[in-house]
């Protein structure tokens, strides 16, 4: 059995996202529009470690949701890259945040 290498692990994990993803907007599609309106309104702006309320600050410009219950930070989509910058010396950022970032479409 051979090593996987970085390039066939990131493959297969941006795989795994978009397999995941996808199956998400399917659920998402077989449910009724207004149970989706109940839960966005039941989870909106809630921590999803502890349930406790998320509120916005503001963190070198940029407005991050902080739970003031249990300390976790919490980011929204190309808020990190924001708050990392683009410099070449972010790329490591750049691999986790393009591993995890959602299809467009």
């Amino acid at each position: 059995m051979s090593k996987s290498t970085k390039t066939e692990d990131e493959y297969f994990a941006r795989e795994e996202i978009e397999k995941r993803h996808r199956l998400a907007k399917e659920i998402e599609a077989r449910r009724g529009a207004q149970e989706a309106e109940e839960l966005k309104r039941a989870h909106w702006m809630r921590c999803p470690k502890c349930g406790g309320e998320l509120h916005g600050i503001k963190f070198r410009g940029i407005v991050v949701d902080r739970c003031f219950h249990c300390h976790g930070t919490w980011l929204d989509e190309d808020e990190l890259i924001k708050l990392a910058g683009k410099e070449e010396t972010h790329k490591v950022v750049e691999a986790v945040v393009d591993a995890f970032r959602r299809p467009k479409g």
